[in-house]
């Protein structure tokens, strides 16, 4: 567990990311590009994978910032490509807050788009949103 930071959890220094059903307020204090995911290290948090890392870090990466911002998140909800997605979202609206000359680029790299596709609700008479029972013709 990691606790003892020097910076104020308000809304006016968070930025929301959604994908799926997972939801992660992050918050960007200055510091040294440590990354802690619900007071945990972030590379154990997702398992140290490279992939899941990586597209979190991606939108500091392309401006240039991924040692200059601690990532500091709290997510809940879904697995772990969602909450990845969703901290990406997080991360990248943040840096919009901050500075909003980022905004062209964050946008042209595709890191400030809100993907939309949720599971689809079960109908009623079917197995799932689609899958029917099986059919006997006799």
């Amino acid at each position: 567990m990691i606790t003892n930071f020097e910076f104020s959890f308000q809304k006016s220094n968070m930025a929301i990311g959604r994908r799926k059903q997972s939801t992660a307020r992050v918050f960007l204090p200055t510091g040294t590009g440590k990354l802690i995911i619900n007071n945990v290290i972030g590379e154990k948090y997702l398992q140290y994978n490279n992939i899941y890392l990586n597209k979190i870090i991606e939108p500091l990466k392309l401006l240039g910032l991924e040692k200059q911002y601690d990532i500091i998140v709290l997510v809940n909800g879904g697995g772990l490509t969602g909450q990845s997605d969703s901290i990406q979202l997080g991360v990248a609206r943040m840096l919009c807050k901050l500075k909003p000359e980022n905004r062209m680029d964050l946008k042209n790299g595709n890191f400030l788009t809100r993907d939309a596709r949720i599971k689809e609700r079960k109908k009623y008479g079917l197995r799932k949103a689609r899958k029917a029972p099986q059919y006997s013709k006799r």
